[in-house]
């Protein structure tokens, strides 16, 4: 059962999941104690990188891809650079982990994974870490070495060592010098799994992060925006970034446990609070959030009233059993497989926090989908048998969460994550700023409104645009257009996914690229009133080009300007073209401006 997994829960442990399928719970928890002393080591160590921060000028950031999926594969990856020349490994991204490993080609007992292993006679750059009085020594007293022990009897050992991380080409943080494992000997499910190792965001010396703050090469802050249900992907910052405006933020206090937890007070679901004691998610280590857990996990009483106020909102639904009988999941029938449409039949759950911002989850925040029965999902939320509230990936998807550790909070904004990393593009404000020039605040490239998208900057506004008359100084990298909505009926939300396919065959643009989530049809933004809604669209070139050629943009700029009052079927309601720009192509594509 998930939950006498959570039984070893104890104080100082770290948490990760390293492999999981949707009928396995997927939780693994390493046994790393933190001493009182270590924890006064990092309060001194936090307050000392603050002062420095302070002072420090321009920063750039990493922007880094992510892949796979939470409960396909239990977790995400990132691709990591290390050596030189650079050796490419896909490592789980995880908060709950401050050490970043990866099969050694001397392992005497690793598994197969993604990527071959490392190998450190092929990069001129690589070296081991001397015994010292900082770190554990191997048996000889020569080599620093590390060991991470897992409650389910898996763990990884091996050797420090020292050598050049990069990011990709994406990045503009140039490549730093970092310590790392070379793991020499793996167990359980890291011998399995098909990921080549981790990647720590956690707190503690050897975590990537704090490492490259303490360099100075990133502002002591990072954030990660999961992909969501059945599509899976998103997107890792390392580094500052200018949050928009409605991101709500939790206070985290570093200095009670080494994890990143937040201040949570209540939750309500369908709007009603659940009827419990306040001080139930601030139990022994308070509300964990985990990046590498998959699931979230709730004190007992928290669980028990969570569960009922769920099922008591989805009487329409018919209780089924759960995809693996060795579980006794709580699954309901008959909400279809559309994930756009299972606020009509799930409830909105808010979390509230301990400053009275309010975030709010979507059913895919909560639930996964059942793998042996259509249009049933069960939730993902189980009762913890420890007094912590551990909040995994799942209540996170579709959500860019910034680990703002300077400040000591951490941000929640909803977003389509799977498609963060194509609609986010290089900005000026984020370029680094002259000797002698003042360092202007950068404008926000996302929008201030509450949905589920992000904004794109506006650009260059065209005048007429036949097709002789497209700005022919720059490529065109999309077009972006605003349509407003009156809808029949006012208590109904536009299937915005069955719009795209519309808008793709009133501009004739190919339709058949719309199911994929790298389509050439985008929801940008949308904004409601009591009128209707708002919506903003981008017509993106297609995954294989970098821009949209001059031809097809011609096309499209015709059939907008020809068709103000655009034609869509009844159910959609009155629609109207608003306005439209032409947007330039410009690279390298990035997240968000810099702070």
């Amino acid at each position: 059962m998930a939950s006498l997994l959570l039984c070893l829960f104890i104080i100082g442990i770290n948490l990760i999941v390293v492999n999981s399928t949707i009928d396995q719970r997927p939780l693994i928890i390493p046994l790393h104690l933190s001493s009182h002393n270590s924890i006064v080591h990092r309060q001194l160590d936090d307050r000392r990188r603050h002062l420095q921060q302070s002072h420090l000028p321009y920063r750039p950031n990493a922007r880094m891809r992510l892949y796979d999926d939470l409960l396909t594969n239990g977790y995400y990856t990132t691709h990591l650079n290390i050596g030189t020349p650079p050796q490419q490994f896909a490592l789980i991204v995880d908060t709950g982990s401050t050490v970043t490993y990866v099969p050694c080609s001397n392992c005497q007992r690793c598994g197969r994974h993604q990527d071959p292993r490392f190998q450190p006679k092929l990069s001129s750059t690589y070296q081991s870490l001397k015994c010292n009085p900082d770190c554990n020594c191997d048996n000889d007293g020569k080599l620093c070495i590390y060991e991470r022990r897992y409650a389910e009897m898996s763990s990884s050992s091996g050797v420090l060592a020292e050598d050049i991380i990069s990011f990709g080409n994406e990045s503009e943080l140039v490549p730093q010098s970092a310590v790392f494992g070379c793991e020499t000997v793996e167990t359980g499910d890291l011998y399995t799994q098909r990921a080549d190792g981790i990647m720590g965001l956690g707190r503690g010396r050897l975590s990537v992060v704090d490492q490259l703050v303490d360099k100075g090469a990133i502002s002591d802050s990072f954030s990660l925006c999961y992909g969501g249900m059945d599509v899976g992907g998103g997107a890792m910052i390392l580094g500052g970034i200018s949050p928009p405006p409605d991101m709500v933020f939790a206070h985290s206090d570093p200095f009670r446990s080494p994890y990143y937890n937040i201040a949570l007070e209540e939750i309500h679901v369908a709007g009603k609070p659940l009827k419990l004691s306040r001080k139930i998610f601030d139990g022994r280590h308070g509300t964990v959030l985990d990046s590498g857990t998959t699931y979230a996990y709730l004190p007992r009483q928290a669980f028990s009233a969570f569960t009922k106020a769920i099922t008591k909102e989805t009487h329409s639904l018919k209780p089924v059993h759960g995809p693996d009988p060795n579980y006794d999941d709580i699954c309901f029938s008959g909400a279809g497989r559309d994930v756009s449409q299972l606020s009509k039949a799930f409830p909105e759950v808010d979390m509230v926090f301990s400053n009275g911002q309010k975030f709010s989850l979507s059913p895919e925040n909560y639930l996964f989908r059942h793998t042996k029965v259509s249009g049933a999902y069960c939730l993902g939320i189980f009762q913890n048998a420890d007094a912590t509230t551990l909040l995994g990936g799942i209540v996170v998807r579709n959500t860019l969460v910034t680990y703002d550790r300077a400040d000591n909070k951490i941000g929640f904004w909803k977003t389509n994550c799977s498609e963060l990393w194509r609609r986010l593009q290089f900005s000026n404000a984020s370029a680094p700023p002259s000797a002698s020039a003042p360092t202007p605040a950068p404008a926000p490239l996302v929008s201030s409104s509450s949905n589920t998208s992000v904004e794109i900057p506006p650009s260059l506004a065209p005048d007429g645009l036949p097709p002789n008359i497209l700005p022919g100084a720059y490529r065109i990298g999309f077009i972006s257009f605003e349509i407003s909505i009156s809808m029949n009926n006012s208590s109904t939300r536009p299937n915005f996914t069955e719009f795209a396919v519309f808008i793709a065959h009133e501009l004739e643009v190919d339709d058949s690229q719309v199911t994929n989530y790298f389509s050439m049809v985008h929801l940008l933004n949308f904004s409601s009133s009591e009128d209707g809604y708002l919506v903003r669209w981008g017509i993106f070139p297609a995954e294989s080009a970098d821009y949209i050629s001059n031809t097809t943009a011609s096309s499209i700029i015709l059939h907008l300007k020809d068709h103000h009052h655009m034609q869509f079927p009844e159910r959609f309601g009155s629609s109207e073209l608003v306005k439209w720009n032409v947007e330039p192509q410009v690279k390298p594509y990035v997240f968000f401006s810099l702070r």
